[in-house]
């Protein structure tokens, strides 16, 4: 057996093609589906509305009206995040250091090693 590997042949990178993804279309299919669908579009109207100047298009000097939706949205974010911060901070310790201590404790006074903590 050789100790040196021989060398390996080498394709030219002519012959190579690159392998076309059954996910991706072809290049040539790709490019003239998006000029279709650009150029074929049913609305010639322009998708945003144009500029007002005014900050949320209320005009300056009025009051902002609000939307029956909003206070139901804000009570219930507001609330449930207020829920979810109290019950993280009183979620019980279900660390595995936690348990062997506890366990380590208890074989140890079971075994007559440690001593029970007295009652103060």
């Amino acid at each position: 057996m050789p100790l040196v590997r021989p060398p390996v042949q080498r394709t030219p990178l002519v012959l190579v093609r690159p392998r076309q993804s059954f996910l991706t279309p072809p290049l040539s299919i790709a490019s003239s589906q998006s000029r279709s669908v650009s150029a074929s579009s049913p609305d010639h109207e322009d998708r945003f509305d144009p500029p007002g100047g005014w900050l949320f298009g209320v005009p300056p000097g009025e009051k902002y009206k609000k939307e029956g939706w909003e206070n139901i949205w804000m009570y219930g974010f507001f609330g449930s995040l207020g829920l979810a911060v109290v019950a993280y901070a009183f979620k019980p310790d279900t660390s595995i250091q936690t348990w062997a201590l506890e366990e380590a404790r208890r074989r140890l006074e079971a075994e007559g090693i440690l001593k029970e903590p007295e009652d103060k």
